[in-house]
């Protein structure tokens, strides 16, 4: 049985690659082969001497599947913008053929792929495409990250809403706090509840150090496995 999914977010920085990497941790810790994969990456740092991207990086460490990087990102692009236009200055055409390639060689060689999309739902990836396409492409549940802050809820019901214009079903959503000072978290927290119609997983609070493990302390993943090994059973 697998349990692949794609992971999307309200916007861009608000917690896709924490929660896709707890994710992981869980799924692996639970004795499956998981990867993570980051189909386009916009942003590169130096790390011990090395060009990289760190969400990249820790979506890597949180799986326990050896995989070379032109699958797991097959698009690490240097400039920290719109996935687009940091390909345009590079003069690179991201390719939906390539992507979904690329994840198709992933599965093979895992019981779950972690598919961490870029920024939000409908980021553009090409003159051409955007990460809804992408999504649509892969054909796989979607995992939404809300990140708490002024504004969260009408971002969230959006995306939701659009996931399934796409005929995507949402699997499951959870909450990362952006704004340790937002009033009424708890409130919005609960209308989300009430209007996503999807399992909520938990929330992930502002923590001073972030890592997999610790936020996968905060999370419940039963209900997003449930729902995938029951897509995965339709899929079959």
């Amino acid at each position: 049985m697998t349990l692949h999914c794609f992971v999307t977010g309200t916007d861009t920085g608000v917690g896709k690659t924490l929660i896709s990497s707890a994710l992981l941790y869980s799924l692996a810790a639970s004795g499956l082969r998981a990867v993570g994969m980051k189909p386009v990456a916009a942003g590169l740092e130096q790390i011990d001497g090395e060009w990289t991207n760190e969400d990249v990086l820790r979506l890597q460490a949180a799986g326990n599947v050896v995989a070379p990087l032109a699958l797991r990102c097959p698009y690490l692009l240097r400039a920290p913008m719109s996935p687009h236009l940091a390909a345009r200055e590079e003069r690179i055409r991201i390719e939906l053929p390539k992507l979904r390639s690329a994840y198709e060689a992933l599965a093979q060689h895992a019981d779950a792929v972690v598919v961490e999309g870029a920024g939000g739902f409908r980021v553009p990836l090409a003159k051409d495409f955007d990460g809804a396409d992408l999504a649509q492409a892969l054909g796989l549940p979607v995992l939404l990250v809300v990140g708490l802050r002024l504004g969260c809820l009408n971002h969230a019901l959006l995306t939701a809403e659009a996931i399934r214009a796409r005929g995507l079903r949402l699997a499951g959503w959870a909450g990362s706090v952006i704004d340790p000072h937002m009033l009424a978290l708890q409130a919005n927290i609960d209308t989300l509840r009430e209007r996503l119609s999807a399992p909520f997983l938990g929330v992930v609070p502002h923590l001073a150090a972030p890592d997999a493990a610790g936020a996968a302390r905060h999370l419940d993943l039963r209900p997003l496995e449930s729902r995938l090994r029951s897509a995965a059973a339709l899929a079959a």
